[in-house]
């Protein structure tokens, strides 16, 4: 049966509606056993639109450190400014009193009929006739047992080889089991694949943790698929910065997503 963002995270309430809880369970974890950090992000602007009841438009995470897999993530929200249109807000998640990370956020709606996409959606195939990504075995009992990706652009895992790609650009077709439709906090989840584009620039298995989380919401649209469009930019001094436009199946432009990144490579396959 279809569900929300909000039952996918798993995200809890409280008595304060200010403060929320995080299960960090294997669903919402990567392979290093601690918090996925695109569904930090997701819980955060979730959160935040219950809070405000407005739509975001924006919002950032700073991820201080990690949370493990079997702890629980504490959130407070912190209304901090509240306009006619927009409000501004923050979350901040902790772990036995620690901050882990930090969500701010911008949330609302203008009542502006102009509208507009520049942006261009790459040439790819359809989801449909596009091959499953092949997940090592090593991702297995991780969030990558609940997210579905399809090879759009680029090469498999077992096939990077060393060699660095030409224009550091890769793009997968990507989707929540169980998720039908597309929210912020799903795309939020979507652009923490920034970083493996890292790994198809390289040509070297691995990819990142991140440093930043940046989602900015262009328009939603039903699209039971998103082409995850990502750009890395450069690579330096254990660094990778690049951001990701995220697309529907009809070429709407659902949003974009940047991040950079500590670079970091997997251990060499026997």
């Amino acid at each position: 049966m279809p569900i929300d963002a909000r039952s996918w995270l798993a995200l809890e309430e409280t008595d304060d509606p200010l403060r929320w809880r995080l299960p960090v369970t294997g669903g919402v974890s990567t392979p290093g056993n601690f918090l996925f950090g695109g569904c930090g992000l997701a819980a955060g602007v979730e959160i935040m639109e219950e809070v405000t009841g407005r739509a975001c438009v924006w919002a950032t995470a700073q991820y201080l450190s990690y949370a493990p897999t079997g702890s629980v993530v504490d959130w407070e929200v912190v209304p901090a400014v509240t306009g006619h249109q927009v409000s501004q807000a923050r979350a901040v998640g902790r772990v036995d009193g620690k901050e882990i990370l930090t969500v701010n956020a911008a949330l609302g709606r203008r009542p502006l009929e102009i509208t507009g996409q520049w942006a261009e959606c790459p040439d790819v195939p359809p989801p449909n006739q596009c091959p499953d990504r092949v997940v090592p075995a090593m991702l297995s009992g991780t969030i990558f047992d609940r997210l579905e990706s399809r090879l759009a652009s680029g090469r498999q895992f077992e096939e990077l080889d060393g060699t660095p790609s030409s224009d550091g650009r890769s793009a997968v077709w990507a989707r929540l089991l169980d998720v039908v439709e597309p929210s912020s906090a799903a795309l939020s989840v979507f652009g923490d694949m920034v970083p493996s584009g890292i790994a198809q620039a390289l040509g070297r298995a691995g990819g990142g943790s991140s440093l930043d989380n940046t989602i900015r919401i262009a328009r939603l649209v039903p699209t039971e698929w998103v082409l995850v469009d990502v750009r890395i930019h450069a690579i330096h001094a254990g660094f990778g910065h690049g951001l990701a436009h995220l697309w529907a199946e009809d070429g709407t432009l659902l949003g974009t997503a940047s991040q950079s990144s500590i670079v970091r490579f997997w251990p060499a396959r026997k």
